[in-house]
């Protein structure tokens, strides 16, 4: 039995007015990047403290920032742990936030790359990297007439190489990653286009993430926003960290996967 939607404003229904959705990608969609959070977990308790010794104070700090910055550019968290390294005292000249955002990035795609790398090979499937029920879900919005867009905070080309090595790239109108060697929000940037240029109004939107930067995004904008509380190693089901994130964020409807479709399309009357 497919598990059902959670409603947590069933007062704030689409009534088939969406015209046009917005994906966030790695959690949402793609699992390529799991295990990104122990990465830079990592990586910002080392170099706040040093390389010495640290205590759960920092613990503490590390993880409420992680968990609450999930969704924005890297570059911007990057910037919060440069700070972060500064106030602690190791903090060095010859360290821009770009050099932060790039050792991040080389610890990151040292798992990543072998994934893709065994994507490109045949050696793994796409489906072993595709949260379930997504594709389907995609598929079914384009068949209603929903134009399907993909913002991330990862990189553009990295973002544009992964959605191609997992096959789904040709499923979205637009594909926005972070420009490179730019501070500048690409979510924010698919949905002031779709606002402004496209003239739709902000409940003509369906905004689909992992990530309380999304959320917010959508429901300060109108929008109608499906929380994905995804278990990225299982691909289904619902992980309670994702869960309560998302509920402060304000989403409208929680799920862990896309596989009760009858139940989506059902909640958005398409």
């Amino acid at each position: 039995m497919k598990a059902p939607l959670e409603m947590l404003h069933p007062d704030h229904l689409p009534q088939g007015k969406v015209k046009a959705a917005i994906f966030d990608f790695d959690g949402t969609f793609s699992t390529l990047r799991c295990g990104w959070e122990k990465v830079m977990r990592k990586l910002m308790l080392e170099l706040i403290s040093g390389g010495k010794e640290y205590g759960k104070d920092l613990e503490e700090k590390v993880d409420a920032y992680i968990d609450a910055s999930t969704g924005i550019q890297t570059v911007y968290q990057m910037q919060w742990l440069k700070e972060e390294v500064e106030k602690a005292g190791y903090g060095r000249d010859d360290r821009d936030v770009w050099w932060y955002k790039d050792e991040y990035n080389r610890r990151l795609m040292e798992e990543v790359s072998l994934r893709i790398q065994r994507l490109e090979k045949g050696e793994d499937k796409p489906e072993q990297y595709l949260v379930a029920g997504a594709v389907e879900f995609l598929k079914t919005l384009q068949d209603k007439g929903i134009a399907v867009y993909l913002a991330s905070g990862t990189d553009h080309k990295d973002v544009v190489h992964e959605a191609t090595v997992l096959g789904v790239a040709p499923l979205f109108s637009v594909i926005k990653g972070a420009p490179e060697r730019q501070v500048a929000c690409s979510k924010e940037a698919v949905i002031k286009m779709l606002l402004e240029e496209s003239g739709l109004p902000g409940d003509a939107l369906l905004l689909v993430g992992d990530g309380k930067v999304e959320i917010a995004l959508g429901a300060e904008n109108g929008a109608y926003t499906l929380g994905a509380a995804t278990d990225e190693e299982n691909l289904r089901g619902v992980n309670p960290v994702k869960r309560e994130r998302l509920i402060k964020a304000g989403a409208d409807v929680l799920i862990g996967d896309f596989e009760n479709l009858e139940g989506l399309l059902d909640w958005l009357e398409i």
